[in-house]
Parts: structure tokens; sequence; C-alpha cells
């Protein structure tokens, strides 16, 4: 088994070498299809001294599998595991539950159905830690969820606080990695303001904002693993971490070039796409726009009842968005989780993407909000704290909203975005 020593923690494994300077500007050609094992693969196989006779939890949901779709749960309870001395004592779920069916506040505990395991609920009025009573009786806690590269995501809270768990208690915290299923290799603002980020725990007095972290860009192009390892050194969290690396990903795979099965990582995630589109969409949660939800292809698309569909998408079209296509497409938004136009027929917006190498999140969302101002500026309401926390920069937000071009916005994001790569750059695990 190959060691690499990494500022303190491990990574683990010996297909995964470490890229420290220079990496950034590669773009191998992506492996065939099926040559990517997933960490809960590399750790079974390669790695199993690390959990060899020890009582684990395990922080999981549904997209906590190998690459034949069989649950961590599963295996970390079968007779290879068990031989070794593995016991799984609990385990631990994050927003959306431990099947990732929920789309609420105030996820309970309870029973897994399918492996009889208690289940402790670590989203309640936000993501919170991993109680220390329930760390007491265990060697080591294990991590494994799939990121989706963009910055608003809450399952990488869900990772710090229970890193600040293990690290009070100096229980070691093993995270099994994942690919970005948007490459790597795509970076873009906004930069999350200092103003609005927040790592912390959470408490009665400064509730935890898992979705606002860390002045990190839109998109992020990082894994989880190496976000532990950023987070674990930059926070000062000094967690006793082990990262089992991905087998076989370059950073300009996209998921659906791993051979990996797809999993939605929430309810409204359907598919890759979605994965894609996210982040230009995600702020407008923070509008009484609506972003797709209750629809089969949510975050695709946008709509309000007051939306000129045919004006709005003219006017992007007429930007010549790099990968992008703006087609007006109504929509009724069933069930809706943020109870925005539910059963109503509106008009709406669909993005399509003609070349997702090309896409940049950030200038899409910027020239969305840059459009629907134009066309509606009476009508558009942006709740601003909620807005700018998901889409990272108040003064772009405000600047486009006054009337710059939404580009010259996003350029002036740049310098940001370089010095982040420029010091993330140690935490990069794969070339």
């Amino acid at each position: 088994m190959h060691h690499v020593v990494h500022r303190g923690p491990w990574v683990i494994g010996g297909m995964v070498a470490m890229c420290l300077a220079g990496c950034a500007g590669r773009t191998p050609r992506p492996q065939p299809s099926g040559a990517v094992r997933p960490g809960i693969s590399v750790l079974l196989d390669d790695s199993l001294a690390l959990i060899r006779g020890k009582r684990i939890a395990l922080l999981t949901n549904q997209t906590g599998v190998d690459a034949h779709g069989t649950s961590d749960i599963e295996l970390l309870r079968d007779a290879g595991a068990r031989a070794a001395g593995v016991t799984l004592v609990r385990l631990f779920s994050p927003e959306h539950g431990i099947r990732g069916t929920e789309d609420r506040e105030g996820v309970e505990s309870g029973i897994d159905t399918r492996s009889g395991l208690a289940v402790h609920s670590l989203y309640t009025v936000t993501a919170i830690a991993p109680p220390d009573s329930l760390l007491r009786d265990i060697d080591a806690l294990v991590f494994d969820l799939q990121d989706i590269g963009t910055r608003t995501w809450t399952y990488v809270g869900s990772m710090i606080y229970a890193m600040r768990a293990a690290a009070r208690r100096g229980l070691p915290i093993i995270v099994l990695d994942r690919p970005n299923p948007i490459t790597g290799d795509h970076v873009d603002g906004p930069m999350l303001d200092t103003a609005w980020s927040n790592a912390d725990e959470h408490t009665q007095q400064k509730p935890a904002k898992p979705y606002a972290l860390y002045p990190f860009p839109l998109r992020h192009g990082m894994t989880m693993g190496e976000m532990a390892l950023f987070y674990n050194a930059v926070l000062g969290i000094h967690a006793p971490l082990h990262v089992v690396p991905v087998a076989g990903w370059r950073r300009a795979m996209w998921f659906d070039e791993t051979g990996l099965p797809w999993v939605r990582p929430s309810p409204n995630l359907p598919n890759l796409t979605s994965a894609l589109t996210y982040p230009s969409v995600v702020a407008f949660e923070g509008s009484n726009v609506s972003v797709g939800r209750g629809t089969s292809d949510a975050f695709q698309r946008f709509g309000a009842s007051w939306m000129n569909a045919a004006r709005v998408a003219e006017s992007l079209n007429g930007r010549r968005l790099a990968g992008v296509r703006f087609v007006v497409d109504s929509f009724t938004p069933q069930n809706p989780g943020d109870a925005k136009f539910a059963g109503m027929r509106i008009p709406g917006v669909r993005i399509d993407v003609t070349d997702r190498d090309r896409v940049q999140s950030g200038r899409v969302s910027a020239a969305i909000l840059w459009a629907l101002v134009g066309a509606h500026r009476d009508s558009l309401r942006i709740s601003d704290r909620a807005f700018d926390e998901r889409f990272g920069s108040t003064a772009a937000r405000q600047a486009i909203m006054a009337g710059t071009d939404p580009d010259v916005a996003m350029d002036a994001q740049r310098q940001y975005v370089d010095a982040f790569l420029k010091g993330a750059r140690p935490y990069r695990i794969y070339r």
C-alpha cells in the first residue's frame, strides 16, 4: 500500500500520484469507461488496514456506492468486512436523509430499514456535526458523500463539521473520495465574499451555513477528498484525516466518462446536465424566480408567472454565451420544494448545453440576472442576502443590477479565482 504524507493527513492509494505544481494546464485523455474505482472500492481492495478490527460509524447516503451500485452500508457489513473484524456500529445522514428522498429541514433520525442500523440525522434546522456522545464508542468515522462541484453544496459542510468533531476526540476520519462530476478542470467565479462565509458549526447564536462556508469559486473544480485536505489545513482543524482517493480518475473527466452509476445526489438533481447547469441558476433560489423545482429537469430552466420568456431568451442568446443556448419552454412545477408557482403553468426558459466543455457557469448566472433585470426590473424580487450567499459576490450583483455588462462584472472576479487556484494547488490529488 502506498502512503503519501500530505501536510499531516494521508492520501492513500497505490494508483494515485500527488499533483503538486504545474498540473492545472494538463488535460489528459479520459480513461476507458469502467476504469474508475471510487474510494470505497479502493478502501476495501487496497487499504483495508485503515479499518481492520475497528468499530466504525459511516456518514453517507444513497450516493455512497461502488461501481456496481452496491451501497457502502452493505459493503462494510459483508463477509469480507466481517472477516477483517470491521463492525459498522451506526449511520449518520446529511441533508435529504440516508436515501436522499427528503427535501426539507428537520429530517428525523430513525432505523435504516434495509440494514437495521440506527441512522442519526445530521440535518435539523441546518447541517450539524455528529454529536460527541455518538463518537465515544467507535474507532474511526468513515465519510462518503458525492459532491457536485458547486460551492453551495451542503454535503461539504457536513464533512467539515464531522472533521471538527473527529478532531475534538482525536478520532480518525476516513474520507472516501469520488469524482467531481462536472470535472476538475473547469473553475470559475464569482468567489464567495468573506462577509457571507461561515465554516463554523451550528450554534443557537450563529446558525451554520453549509452552503456558504469559505471564499471559494462558484464552480470549484475539486473533489470531496481534495476539499477535506484543503479545509483541514486552511481552517486549522487538524483532524486525523485519511483521504482514500478515486483510482483512475483524471481532472478532465466528466462523470459519464467514469463508468460509475449516476445516483441522484439530491431529489432535484436528476442527471449530469442538471449538475452542470445548477451553479448557473442556484442563486435564483433567493428570488421570486422558479429554477424548475418540481419538474423532471430541475435547475436546467427558470421561469416566473410575470416573465416574458421570449424577450429574456432573445437577450441571452444575443450574448452568444459559450456552450449554451436558451429556449422558450413553459413548465408547471408540481409540489416544488420551494413552493414557487405550484401547479401553475408559467413562462420559462430552458438552458440547452451545446458544448459542455465551454460552459462558464458564473457568466451564465450573471447573464441571466442581467437579462431579467433588463426585461423585468419592476417584477423581479431579489432577496439580497439569500441571493448573494449563493451567487457569491455582492459587488458583482449590484453592478449588474445597476447596468454593468455581466461579462465585465465577471472579468473582475478572475483575479480572485486565480488566487484561489494557486492556494488550492497543494491539496490537489489528481492530474
